[in-house]
């Protein structure tokens, strides 16, 4: 035995063998944004793409920009001309290019307390540069959910969320409080650290307040937008069109906080509504500003969405006549952290007087249960910043279809939903960009690598219509020939599981419904010789594994096992009465769905079962440490990554203490989290958590913690695998230090799949 690693000399060699595959795994890029832009030709135009990589030396990831020339040809095909070589984009937080693509918006975040750099791109130089100090804001917003960057049509303001100046903490010297300002040359002197505020919680750990800044790009200078109530936090800004005369507004999202700010991040069920406030403005003589008034004279910023309690991610039509957005209702009115979602529209006034009792009209409904084959409902995570075909009226996004993701046609003034990427696939699609009539997306399977398609709207006789689709050769997802070679002797398919559950009579038809899982397998493996099984769950729970390509999963299947993916009742893509079957049965509905996905696929002969293991994040690990226990003899090994495994526990410790109530005692309880869980309360969390399981479990237990999870805190994993320590369970625990609850950070993602992989191969021989 290695006293250094705690390996022999095969396990070492395990080790070894798989560090190198994953690293080629590792190191396949991916497009995170594109844009497109108009060339003097009316044949070609240039595209941008940004890609990311994981650094595993540098623990983060590399952002490129790789351009291409689209060539559209006579013959209604095109050509993409890459160039030869990424350009590096270090240290940069976000690009936005100007609505005309003339100028292009760089951000760079300090990494410590010092300025944010706003810099200025033309086609052949950097036009101006900007240091805006910690005094008038802090970072700005990048992170895809309170982010929110707009450039005015003029292209000489842009709108963005930063946060707010933090308040000035007392400084003290060796006679006790100093007045004045604190200066960083002082050495007789420190700063207190001031009234403690709460956060945002899991991943925005010190941030306190997002609020709205516009820079004037010409002079530089930088307001804080007036009239906005300090009990919002603010998100997601686009610039409206003008509209009557020189006024101009600002629309967007407002997080209205209470007595404490629960934890956004994957969070849609914090109500949110559209406000619109004048914006400042800068012409030749002043740059002021100017937010809407009320009868009394108070500036303020106007609620457009009273009547609904979510609203985001506000787009406004090219035209300007109406506004766009998406809706998050049902999971804010039940309480559940994601739902599924509608769509409304607000008609945008033509002589620019807004007011609070705008219309809203419904364009897509929450749908509650689909029949098969039909549309399941919308479950977007965001909608594209240019998301119109040329008609202006016509809206592409990607949405959750069961256990794929696909694009989707809408026309936003009749509600007509069409299903435009391929369906005879069940390959998942994301959109990246539009170009008129024109789509550029990217497809891809659990065993396939992503592709770039291109896809062309084609109009039939009879005013009937269809889209053709091409595949583009790219560049960006080259791999070794071993990582393709070993991919192409995988094969995955979707598998519809009949629901066992004794009272299915007496369950809303939603539930009722058969669920899903993906089943990734060898082309070659015959049913008497069949790889080791790995149960995959998804968090959430209402969360959904989709029929995308992933590096790390796919890697555990180059290394000889067979993957089950299962998408249990409660997830995202089904219908809304399925999704709401799930909270108050936690640790019971979606365990029996688990167990019986399992021994569905052992029935069909896909599956050995005497070489069955078991992993998840978050509630999937929930899942794996309940399955564990609730099923001692099943499984032969298991990894839990940030595992909930006490409720009991989690709740005074989680930024997110209503989730614990909503998912162990159902939706009626979703406020209960206001007061301090009663006896009664804990011991029911207790009943419904696996530690209540803990004293049957023989399973070898790998556990993956993050040290800075505010979600699941550690304590929560900690006090499961020490009492399975205490039983001679054989455990082995590793903390990552730095990292919080998804455990992205690039040597942490890569430390996890590792060890997942050596510790099955252990027990699977």
């Amino acid at each position: 035995m290695d006293m250094q690693t705690g390996m022999d000399a095969t396990m070492e060699e395990e080790y070894a063998y798989q560090s190198n595959l994953l690293q080629e795994f590792t190191h396949i890029s991916n497009i995170d944004k594109a844009w497109i832009f108009k060339s003097d030709s009316s044949l070609s135009s240039q595209g941008m793409f940004c890609i990311s990589q994981p650094n595993l030396l540098e623990n983060k990831r590399r952002n490129f920009i790789l351009s291409s020339t689209i060539f559209k040809e006579s013959n209604s095909s095109v050509n993409f001309q890459w160039a030869p070589f990424p350009i590096e984009m270090s240290g940069v937080s976000i690009i936005v290019p100007s609505p005309s693509g003339l100028k292009l918006l760089v951000i760079r975040n300090p990494e410590n307390e010092g300025p944010s750099h706003f810099e200025i791109w033309s086609s052949s130089h950097i036009e101006k540069e900007f240091h805006i100090p910690q005094s008038v804001h802090g970072s700005v917003y990048t992170d895809g959910w309170f982010e929110g960057i707009s450039w005015n049509l003029g292209e000489t303001c842009i709108a963005y969320i930063a946060e707010e100046p933090s308040p000035v903490k007392p400084t003290f010297n060796c006679v006790g409080y100093k007045k004045g300002a604190f200066s960083d040359n002082d050495c007789g002197s420190w700063k207190g650290q001031g009234y403690w505020e709460d956060d945002w919680g899991e991943t925005y750990a010190g941030k306190r307040q997002p609020s709205l800044f516009v820079i004037n790009i010409n002079s530089g200078e930088v307001q804080m937008v007036k009239g906005i109530d300090k009990s919002l936090s603010v998100g997601q800004v686009v610039w409206a069109p003008s509209t009557h005369g020189s006024e101009k507004y600002l629309v967007f999202v407002g997080w209205p906080t209470t007595t404490r700010k629960l934890g956004m991040k994957y969070c849609s069920n914090r109500a949110s509504s559209l406000y619109a406030v004048k914006a400042p403005y800068h012409d030749s003589r002043t740059f002021e500003t100017g937010p809407l008034r009320s009868n009394t004279g108070k500036m303020h910023a106007l609620n457009l969405t009273q009547s609904i309690s979510s609203a985001l991610f506000p787009r406004f039509s090219p035209d300007g006549k109406f506004i766009v957005f998406l809706s998050a209702r049902s999971s804010v009115d039940s309480g559940v952290h994601l739902a599924t979602n509608s769509l409304h529209r607000i008609d945008w006034p033509i002589d620019g007087k807004i007011d609070q009792f705008l219309k809203i009209f419904d364009i897509i409904p929450v749908v509650m249960c689909a029949e098969d084959g039909c549309f399941p409902g919308l479950y977007c995570t965001t909608i594209h910043s240019s998301p119109w075909l040329s008609d202006g009226r016509t809206m592409i996004l990607s949405s959750i279809w069961h256990s794929s993701q696909v694009l989707l046609s809408v026309n936003v003034l009749s509600g007509t939903i069409s299903r435009i990427s391929p369906a005879d696939s069940n390959f998942s699609w994301n959109l990246l960009l539009l170009d008129e009539n024109n789509i550029t997306a990217v497809s891809s399977s659990p065993v396939d690598f992503p592709q770039i398609k291109y896809g062309m709207f084609i109009e039939k006789a009879a005013g009937s219509s269809a889209w053709s689709w091409s595949s583009i050769p790219s560049p960006i997802f080259k791999c070794s020939e071993k990582v393709t070679s070993l991919l192409s002797s995988l094969e995955f398919g979707i598998i519809k599981i009949p629901v066992k559950d004794a009272a299915v009579d007496s369950l809303a038809k939603g539930a009722g419904q058969a669920y899903e899982a993906i089943f990734v397998s060898s082309k070659t493996k015959k049913n008497d010789a069949c790889d080791p099984l790995i149960v995959v769950l998804h968090g959430g729970p209402h969360d959904v594994s989709l029929s995308t390509f992933s590096n790390p999963l796919a890697f555990l299947s180059s290394i000889g096992f067979s993957l089950l993916i299962v998408n249990y009742r409660g997830s995202l893509g089904f219908g809304e009465e399925v999704l709401q079957s799930l909270p108050g049965k936690v640790g019971s509905q979606d365990v029996n769905d688990v167990l019986s996905a399992v021994d569905y696929v052992i029935n069909l002969g896909l599956a050995n079962p005497s070489k069955i293991t078991v992993t998840g994040l978050s509630h999937g690990g929930f899942l794996t440490t309940h399955l564990i226990g609730q099923a001692p003899e099943k499984f032969v090994a298991a990894a839990a990554m940030n595992p909930v495994c006490n409720l009991a526990l989690m709740i005074g410790t989680t930024d997110i203490p209503d989730w614990c109530f909503v998912e162990a005692q159902g939706t009626n309880a979703r406020n209960k989290f206001s007061k301090a869980p009663a006896a009664e309360d804990l011991a029911l969390f207790y009943s419904k958590s696996p530690i209540s399981h803990v004293s049957k479990v023989k399973t070898p237990t790998l556990f993956l913690l993050g040290a800075e999870d505010l979600r699941v805190p550690i304590p929560d994993g900690l006090q499961y695998a020490r009492a399975l320590k205490e039983k001679g369970v054989e455990v082995k625990i590793i903390m990552f230090p730095n990292d919080v609850h998804a455990l992205k950070r690039p040597q942490s993602e890569f430390e996890c799949f590792l060890n997942i992989g050596v510790w099955f191969k252990k027990f699977c021989k």
